[in-house]
C-alpha cells in the first residue's frame, strides 16, 4: 500500500510541473538476506524482476544473500543462477571434503573414514575455528566469480554491490566491498562454529548475519532511492521450539537479528518475505523445494515489478533490461605465479602436483582440477588462488596455501552384528620419518580386537610411484553354519576364535588419480581355536609367504553412497610353501588325516572385486557388484578359502553376498555377481534394494566344506549418512538360508 501512494504522489507531482525537465531517473537497490539454504529462495525475486525488465542499480546482501546478490551484480541472468543453483552438489560443497576422483590411489582407502580428525598444533590436539573449511565451495565460488576475478573493486561489477561480515574480534559489522570477491562472499557466510573463520587483513571474519543480516542500509547509503528487500530469515525461534544443539548454536549467533530486522525493513519501499517456515539454514537436502517456494514468491511479486518498471518508462523513459552484462573470459593466459603459506612442503612439490605451467591458458575448470589434484596429496587444507592481470595482458596467478598439520589423531565409530561395536582410534603423520611420507596406526578396540601399522613413500616428481610396508592383526570371534540335508539350509551351530596377521611389503605406479599397479610380497599367518563345538572343528593354525601382483580402478565420485563412478581391484598372486599344524574334528571326534588330508603345497590364486555405480535420475541410482575368487589347486588346503556372507566389506578374503551373515561358508571358488538400486528418500536418507546369484566349487572343490553350487540372496534396507557415518538397517534372505535375518551396520568399518 505505501508503494502505490508514493507512485500516485510522484506521477501528480509530476504533473503539475508539464515545463520542467523531470528529474534523474531514480535509482533502484536490491538487498538479499543471510538465511542459509533457505536463501536460494531469493533466486525467485530475481527471476521476477528480469522478466518485470525492471533494472537494479545497486545491491547488497549477507550470507547466502552475498552469493546470490553477488552473482546477479557480476552479470548472471536470473535463470542462469537458478540452472546453478540446480546443478551443485550441495553434499559435497558443504563438506570438507574433495572428490573422491582427486586423490591419490594410495590415499582414498583412507579418505573420509573419520568421525572426527583432530590436528596437532602447538604440541597439542586443537579444534579448528569451524567445522568446515570447504575446499569445494572455495572452488565452487571461484569458478563461478572468475570472469570478474581481475576486478577487485566491487563498483566496477554491471551492478555496483557490497556484502557484509563480522569482526570476530570486535563484533562489528565489516561492510566488504573491494579486494577479492570470492574471499568477500565466503567470509559472509562463514556462519559461527559450522564454517572456519576467514582472514581478511589481519581480522578474522564471520558471517554478518550476525550483526546486519538485512543490510538495508548499506544499499541506501551506496544511493538507492528506492529499495526493494527479499528477506528469507524467520527471525529467532520460540523458546519451546529450540530443542538441539545446532539450534542453540544458531540462535546464540544469531540473538542481533531481531533488532536489525527492526531497524533495515522500514528502510525498504518494497518488502518481501517467504512462507519458509518448513526450512532450516541447513535444508540444502531440499533446495529444489526451497527454490520453488521462491520461484512461486516472485510469480506472486511479478506485478507489482511490473507496474513500478512501467511507471518509471513512463516517466522517464524506456530503459530496456540490460543484457550480456557478465564479463566474457573464459581463460586466461597464465604467465607467472606466486604462493605463500608453505612450510612443511616445497614449492616444486606443490606446482609439480598442481602440474602448472606458465605460458599456457587455463580456464576456471582447469585451475579448480589443478587445485583438486593437489588438495588429494592429503597436504593441504585449502588453497586460494586470485588473479592479478599483468601489463601485457596475461595475469599472475597467487596462491594462499594452508597445510594440513602434519599430524592428526581421527575418531572413528562402528557397528555391525558380526564384528559387533568398536571404537576406531587412527594416528596420522606426514614426513614423520622421510619426507613425502605417510605414517599411520589404526586401532580397532571392541567386540574384537585390530590393528594396523603402515608406512608409505612416495617416489619420483609428480609422486606417483609408492613403495609400503606394514602389518595387520584381526581378531575375530566367528560364528560357524552347517548345512543340514534334511532341510537342505544352513543352521549356526558354533563358534571360533579366528586370528589372521600378516607382514606386507609393496611397490606401486599411479599414472593418474585413478590407476594404479603394483607388486608385492607378504607373510600370512591364520589361527583358528573352537570357543563353541560345532560339526567341523579346525585347531591349528597355518602359515605361508605369497608373492602378489596387482591392478586397481577407481573413479568413484565418493566414499559413502557414491552416485557414480566404477571401482576395479584385482590380485594375482602365487602362495608359497606352507607351514600347517591343524587337527580337524568331527562331531567332536577327532578325523584322520588319511580322510581328510591337509596339503602344504605351493598353488596360485586370484581375486578379483568390481564395483559399479549410475544415476538413473536425481533420486534413483542403479548399482552393480562383481566379485570372484579362485584358489587353483587347493581343494585340500586350509585356512585361505574365500569367506562368503554380509553386505559389507569388513575382512579379509571375504566375498559380501546380501542373504547370508558373514563367515556363512566357505569356498575355494566362487563368483557373485549383484545388482541393486537406491533410491533417495530425503536428503541422505535411502532405500536400498539387492539382488544377486553365486556359484562354487566350478573349478575345485574343497573337500572340507560341503557347499550347494549356487545361492541366491536379496536385501532391502534403510540407510542414512548422518554425523557418525553411514547407518544401515534392514532385512536380507537367502533360498538356502531360509529364514529372514536382520541386518545392521553403522559407521565405517576398520
Amino acid at each position: 500500500m505505501r508503494f502505490f501512494c508514493l507512485l500516485i504522489f510522484l506521477v501528480l507531482f509530476l504533473r503539475q510541473l508539464p515545463a520542467q525537465q523531470p528529474p534523474g531517473r531514480p535509482s533502484i537497490g536490491l538487498t538479499l538476506s543471510g538465511g542459509g539454504a533457505k536463501g536460494l529462495a531469493h533466486i525467485g525475486i530475481l527471476k521476477a524482476i528480469d522478466s518485470a525488465g525492471l533494472n537494479i542499480d545497486y545491491i547488497t546482501g549477507t550470507s547466502m544473500g552475498s552469493v546470490i546478490g553477488g552473482l546477479y551484480a557480476i552479470g548472471y541472468s536470473a535463470d542462469s543462477i537458478e540452472k546453478m543453483a540446480r546443478s551443485i552438489d550441495w553434499e559435497l560443497l558443504l563438506s570438507n571434503q574433495s572428490t573422491l576422483r582427486s586423490v591419490f590411489m594410495d590415499e582414498k582407502d583412507e579418505y573420509s573414514r573419520y568421525v572426527v580428525e583432530l590436528p596437532w598444533v602447538n604440541h597439542r590436539f586443537t579444534l579448528p575455528t569451524g567445522l568446515l573449511e570447504g575446499q569445494e565451495l572455495w572452488l565452487k565460488l571461484s569458478e563461478l566469480f572468475f570472469p570478474v576475478s581481475h576486478i577487485k573493486n566491487f563498483s566496477q561489477f554491471s551492478i555496483p554491490f557490497k556484502c557484509i561480515a563480522t569482526d570476530v574480534g570486535t563484533g562489528d559489522a565489516v561492510v566488504m566491498d573491494n579486494g577479492e570477491i570470492v574471499t568477500a562472499v565466503r567470509s559472509s557466510m562463514a556462519i559461527p562454529s559450522f564454517f572456519t573463520a576467514v582472514k581478511v587483513d589481519n581480522k578474522n571474519l564471520i558471517d554478518g548475519g550476525i550483526v546486519r543480516n538485512f543490510p538495508v542500509q548499506d544499499v541506501k547509503r551506496m544511493g538507492a532511492d528506492f529499495v526493494i528487500g527479499s528477506n528469507v530469515s524467520s527471525g529467532l525461534l520460540a523458546s519451546d521450539k529450540v530443542r538441539n544443539v545446532i539450534q542453540v548454536l544458531l540462535q546464540v549467533a544469531f540473538f542481533r537479528e531481531a533488532e536489525d530486522q527492526r531497524n533495515e525493513v522500514p528502510l525498504c519501499n518494497i518488502y518481501v518475505n517467504y512462507p519458509l517456515d518448513d526450512y532450516n539454514m541447513g535444508s540444502f537436502g531440499q533446495a529444489e523445494d526451497i527454490l520453488e517456494a521462491g520461484i512461486r514468491k516472485g510469480k506472486e511479486m511479478y506485478p507489482l515489478f511490473r507496474k513500478l518498471a512501467d511507471s518509471l518508462n513512463a516517466l522517464y523513459g524506456v530503459t530496456p533490461l540490460r543484457q550480456n552484462r557478465l564479463p566474457e573470459m573464459q581463460k586466461v593466459k597464465i604467465s607467472s605465479f606466486e604462493l605463500s603459506g608453505l612450510k612443511n612442503t616445497s614449492i616444486e612439490f606443490f606446482i609439480n602436483t598442481l602440474n602448472l605451467h606458465t605460458e599456457q591458458w587455463y580456464s576456471a575448470k582447469d585451475i579448480s582440477n589443478m587445485i583438486r589434484h593437489a588438495f588429494g596429496t592429503r597436504y593441504y587444507n585449502r588453497i586460494l588462488y586470485s588473479l592479478q592481470e599483468l601489463p601485457d595482458g596475461t595475469y599472475k596467478i597467487i596462491f594462499d596455501i594452508a597445510e594440513n598439520p602434519l599430524t592428526f589423531a581421527k575418531l572413528g565409530l562402528h557397528y555391525d552384528k558380526f564384528s559387533g561395536i568398536s571404537a576406531i582410534v587412527n594416528f596420522t603423520s606426514r614426513n614423520f620419518i622421510i619426507q613425502n611420507s605417510r605414517s599411520l596406526v589404526t586401532v580397532n578396540i571392541g567386540d574384537n580386537f585390530r590393528v594396523r601399522g603402515e608406512h608409505l613413500q612416495y617416489i619420483g616428481r609428480h609422486k606417483n610411484v609408492s613403495f609400503a610396508v606394514g602389518a595387520q592383526y584381526d581378531r575375530f570371534n566367528v560364528n560357524t553354519y552347517d548345512l543340514y540335508q534334511t532341510q537342505k539350509a544352513y543352521r549356526e551351530t558354533g563358534m571360533y576364535k579366528r586370528q589372521y596377521s600378516t607382514l606386507y611389503a609393496r611397490t606401486t605406479f599411479s599414472s593418474d588419480r585413478k590407476f594404479a599397479a603394483g607388486l608385492g610380497f607378504k607373510m600370512e599367518f591364520f589361527d583358528y581355536k573352537p570357543v563353541i563345538a560345532g560339526k567341523m572343528e579346525l585347531d591349528g593354525s597355518n602359515r605361508f609367504p605369497t608373492a602378489f601382483t596387482f591392478l586397481k580402478y577407481n573413479v568413484l565420485d565418493k566414499q559413502v553412497f557414491p552416485n557414480r563412478g566404477v571401482k576395479l581391484d584385482v590380485e594375482f598372486a602365487q602362495v608359497l610353501k606352507q607351514h600347517a599344524n591343524i587337527s580337524l574334528r568331527e562331531d567332536g571326534q577327532p578325523v584322520s588325516s588319511e580322510e581328510y588330508a591337509i596339503a602344504t603345497h605351493q598353488y596360485p590364486r586370484a581375486a578379483l572385486r568390481l564395483e559399479y555405480y549410475s544415476p538413473i535420475s536425481d533420486k534413483l541410482t542403479w548399482f552393480g557388484n562383481v566379485q570372484s575368487g579362485i584358489n587353483l589347486n587347493s581343494s585340500h588346503n586350509l585356512m585361505n578359502e574365500f569367506s562368503i556372507g554380509g553386505i559389507n566389506q569388513l575382512y579379509h578374503n571375504q566375498i559380501i553376498f546380501a542373504g547370508l551373515p558373514e563367515a556363512t561358508t566357505y569356498a575355494s571358488t566362487v563368483a557373485a555377481v549383484m545388482g541393486g538400486v537406491r533410491y533417495e528418500l530425503l536428503s541422505n536418507a535411502y532405500i536400498i534394494g539387492r539382488a544377486n546369484v553365486l556359484f562354487t566349487n566350478f573349478l575345485s572343490r574343497s573337500i572340507f566344506f560341503n557347499n550347494p553350487d549356487f545361492f541366491s540372496g536379496y536385501a532391502l534396507t534403510f540407510g542414512y549418512n548422518f554425523a557418525l557415518g553411514p547407518l544401515e538397517v534392514g532385512a536380507q534372505y537367502s533360498d538356502q538360508l531360509k529364514r529372514v535375518t536382520s541386518y545392521v551396520s553403522l559407521g565405517i568399518s576398520f
